[in-house]
């Protein structure tokens, strides 16, 4: 019996010991499952850890996918064999993984996703910040910080995953606001930062000018940095990323060190995940939905930020030391319940077990309640952020009104122009109607006019485009019949096509009677004439050109369709795309003011009508417009001839003919008996070349040339004495032009002035850089132009005369004592140049010769007498001092030993052919 007894009690022991050492089981399982193991995603895992802190009843099963989407359909499939309670799921890509967690989601677990999405509707929620906004505040600040012009690169993420394609709509989205910025490039880099590298090393040795690169993280950000920093690019790019991930090596601290411009914070929202996935879980309400906000961190914030981040993470490990302590507390809690079921059995030890259960319960209140307060401290500071993220917004609202100001305060400007354009306009056209009028005058007198008239129809053409964007612009509708109108808009053109051979033709479908309309004549002559300028202005020599009219039944409504086609260069679908944007431009090579096919999209949604673009590159263009063929309104009389349109067609003979013609002039021969030099003008404007031509033609002889390809091949074959040669022009511009002339050992020499409107410091050194002498800016002064070429071409002749005198010094067979007095000559010059009381009687006194000696020795040897050459070697240090030092033309006038500024100036001018102080205002860009 008494054996018995103590069985049972070692039974009731070892029973209550096994009770003691089993933990109570979860009573949810979470399988998390992240596509990869970056440190964004790194932080997102810590934070749902963490917040489980605040569920003992969950436990948390975190896998990794690193980036492989069979390894992560495996993982979720293992999951479901486990039948956990529910999946947490980051998608490697949408489309690989929706339908494996399809299945789970048919399977009764519920489906949280995190960060991306899946091309499926079967999830059960879904958190994280919303990515095409994420990519549209990308595009806002890139349009702040570029001033809405320049270049931009972009380094997307893996192309098949969600956040990519909504980050890069977002962006693409926000920058349709700033038609200045292109994206010049774009490429997978898959979220590493290695492939960033390759790619952005690839891209940059394909573009020599890039503004920024927005890179959809940041280590494909930091990778890009390094690259630029490789091949010393990095200051003259700036650098975005996305995730603001903070810690040593992360987005925020490069944003702080200077790498990056700015990133864009994206919430890891781990914890907003635990409580989504803890109210599915418990049946409480919850959103489906959950999108977390975003902001941009700049270096303005960064440190702040930093600041901020520290302090969490210091308070993150304090949370982790207190949750260790929470361990060895339970683990105190099991060891005493063991000895409080011991006590059962020895019953002399239950008091001192309560005693040790009550302190433990009272220890886990202490900390429940600190781990409370911590928790409130981390939302304020979440609210500060938030605050934060307002302000900014504010500042986007603020920076947008500005914008529309200055469009407006533009807009007014344009139309203060239109006043003096017309008194201008007037005046020109009495004159011309004077019968005393000279041939040149009459030319120069036609060329103001034409030119007057392109502005007002540009300024025209701007104020109805602001019209019709505040919804001002009306129809004046009137009833004519639009296939004889569009003959009679259309004459001009016919005198542009026969010059440069092109086949044009207006043809129309069926009865010619049948096309009476009733809409605003005026606009669709417009319509019609920016449809043509466009046409020829991209068309070349023995192209065609069509107008093709038809018309169809729509829904009982009669519709005109109107066929403008070409058999010009065309464009490509990604130029098509935006063709119709006010301000847009394929390129600098075809310039314009950018809203003439704006206008003509407007002046068609006006008649409740659309137009459409067909091209393809080298395969022409054409224009397809459907509008209504009676338009609802009040219909006005049209007069037998519309002054509106009669002015218009006047002015066909157009700007088109200037900006469009490119005919080759017939050049004149030139004869070996003629002793004018030669001028070469290249320029695409024909009334540019037709005025530089009257200016000139008096005192040289002068050759034209349209374009830079057609340039080079003039002056390959007449080898003229200077070249005019314009910057901006299509085929071949000024600067490639210049750069190819001076590669070639027939035209090196010859001296190149180039004309522009622009003034940019940075076109300056492009076309120095080219090799191009002179620079004169857009207007130009005649006198101006004529000095100039006459001081180019007078300097070439002198260098060459020098040239020519030092290579016959050198042809001359001198003995060893020549030579050795050459050198002592050079050598004594050069060390006493800078005294101005230097005379040939103290030269030849050094050098043990008498004054004529010297002198009759020293022309015989060099040509120059010993004044000369003193006079040659000052001149030529002055001027290395003029090109490296900043001194001022007094201190080096002094140091190379001339006695008075005034004296040495023009001794300046005379041998080099302008002034110092020219030659300073060259040198700093302001000449």
């Amino acid at each position: 019996m008494k054996h018995r007894w103590h069985r049972y009690l070692l039974l009731f022991f070892l029973v209550s010991l096994s009770i003691a050492c089993n933990r109570k089981k979860p009573e949810y399982i979470i399988g998390v499952s992240q596509c990869s193991n970056d440190e964004w995603r790194v932080q997102m895992n810590k934070e749902i850890l963490r917040e489980a802190l605040f569920y003992p009843e969950v436990k948390v099963d975190i896998r990794q996918a690193q980036d492989d989407n069979q390894r992560q359909i495996n993982d979720i499939k293992e999951f479901i064999h486990q039948k956990v309670s529910l999946i947490i799921v980051a998608p490697n890509e949408a489309g690989a993984i929706a339908p494996v967690l399809e299945e789970a989601y048919e399977a009764g677990i519920p489906v949280v996703l995190v960060d991306r999405k899946i091309h499926s509707d079967k999830y059960t929620a879904y958190v994280g910040a919303d990515n095409y906004e994420v990519g549209k505040k990308v595009g806002e600040y890139i349009i702040n910080v570029l001033h809405g012009n320049g270049k931009i690169v972009e380094i997307t993420g893996l192309k098949a995953s969600t956040p990519a394609v909504e980050r890069h709509r977002g962006m693409m989205d926000a920058l349709k606001a700033a038609p200045g910025i292109n994206v010049v490039a774009s490429a997978d880099a898959g979220w590493f930062k290695d492939r960033a590298r390759m790619v952005v090393d690839t891209i940059l040795k394909k573009h020599d000018r890039i503004d920024l690169i927005f890179a959809q993280n940041d280590r494909m950000a930091m990778g890009a940095y390094q690259e630029a920093f490789r091949q010393g690019r990095e200051k003259d790019i700036l650098f975005i990323g996305v995730d603001a991930v903070a810690g040593k090596g992360y987005g925020v601290e490069s944003v702080a060190k200077g790498e990056l411009n700015a990133t864009f914070i994206y919430p890891t929202g781990g914890d907003k995940v635990m409580q989504v996935a803890m109210s599915i879980l418990k049946g409480k309400k919850y959103a489906r939905e959950n999108y977390l906000s975003t902001a941009a961190v700049n270096r303005d914030n960064a440190r702040i930020m930093q600041m901020q981040t520290e302090h969490i993470f210091s308070l993150d490990h304090k949370i982790e030391l207190l949750h260790n302590r929470l361990d060895d507390y339970f683990l105190r809690y099991s060891a005493q319940k063991m000895f409080l079921y011991a006590c059962v059995v020895i019953l002399v030890l239950v008091g001192f077990l309560l005693f040790f259960l009550v302190r433990a319960f009272w220890m886990k209140n202490r900390l429940n309640t600190e781990l409370s307060a911590q928790k409130k401290q981390l939302e304020q500071q979440r609210d500060q952020l938030q605050e934060q993220r307002d302000q900014l917004i504010v500042l986007s609202r603020q920076l947008e009104e500005a914008t529309h100001a200055k469009l407006a305060f533009f807009t007014s400007v344009s139309h203060d122009f239109r006043t003096p354009l017309t008194l201008i306009a007037d005046p020109v056209n009495q004159l011309l109607e004077e019968k005393h009028l000279g041939e040149r005058e009459r030319e120069m007198l036609e060329i103001v006019g034409r030119n007057v008239s392109i502005l007002l129809r540009l300024i025209t053409q701007i104020l109805d485009f602001q019209k019709y964007e505040c919804g001002k612009l009306v129809l004046c509708l009137s009833e004519f019949n639009v296939f004889e109108g569009i003959k009679e808009w259309t004459k001009a053109f016919h005198v542009l096509a026969s010059r440069r051979h092109i086949h044009f033709a207006v043809t129309a479908e069926g009865n010619e009677a049948d096309y009476v309309m009733i809409a605003d004549a005026e606009k669709m002559e417009r319509i019609t004439y920016n449809l043509l300028s466009n046409a020829f202005k991209f068309t070349p020599e023995k192209g065609e050109i069509k107008i093709e009219l038809s018309g169809r039944k729509q829904e009982q409504e009669n519709l005109l369709c109107l066929k403008v086609s070409d058999t010009g260069i065309g464009m490509s679908e990604e130029h098509a795309r935006h063709v119709f944007e006010r301000f847009y431009q394929i390129d600098m090579q075809h310039t314009g003011s950018g809203i003439g096919l704006a206008l003509v999209e407007a002046f068609v949604h006006l008649h409740h009508g659309q137009v459409k673009i067909e091209t393809a590159e080298g395969k022409g263009t054409c224009f397809l417009i459907e509008l209504p063929m009676k338009q609802e309104g009040e219909v006005k009389k049209m007069t037998e001839k519309n002054e509106v349109l009669k002015n218009l067609q006047e002015g066909a003979v157009l700007d088109a003919g200037t900006e469009t013609l490119r005919q080759l002039p017939k050049q004149i021969e030139t004869d070996k008996g003629n002793e004018k030099e030669v001028v070469l003008v290249i320029d695409d404007n024909q009334d540019v070349r037709n005025y530089v031509k009257m200016l000139l033609q008096d005192k040289y002889t002068v050759l034209e040339a349209v374009n830079g390809q057609e340039g080079i091949r003039q002056a390959m074959k007449y080898v003229p004495d200077i070249i005019i040669c314009d910057v901006m022009m299509p085929v071949m511009d000024g600067i490639e032009c210049c750069r190819r002339l001076k590669s070639e050992l027939q035209t090196s020499h010859i001296p190149v002035m180039m004309l522009t409107a622009y003034t940019m410091d940075e076109q300056r050194i492009q076309g120095y850089d080219s090799g191009a002498d002179a620079y004169l800016a857009k207007p130009f002064s005649a006198k101006l132009l004529l000095t100039r070429i006459r001081n180019l071409i007078d300097n070439r002749k002198r260098l060459k005369l020098m040239t020519d005198s030092m290579a016959s010094m050198q042809k001359q067979s001198l003995g060893e004592v020549d030579k050795g007095f050459i050198e002592k000559l050079k050598a004594l010059i050069d060390e006493k140049m800078g005294d101005s009381t230097l005379s040939v009687e103290d030269l030849g006194a050094d050098l043990g010769l008498g004054r004529v000696q010297l002198y009759r020795k020293t022309k015989a040897l060099t040509g120059y007498s010993p004044n000369e050459l003193l006079r040659i070697a000052r001149l030529k240090k002055a001027a290395s001092l003029l090109a490296s030092s900043e001194k001022t033309v007094a201190e080096i006038t002094y140091e190379v030993g001339f006695s008075s500024p005034s004296y040495f100036t023009r001794c300046y001018k005379d041998y080099f052919g302008e002034s110092p102080t020219d030659f300073l205002k060259r040198r700093n860009g302001k000449g």
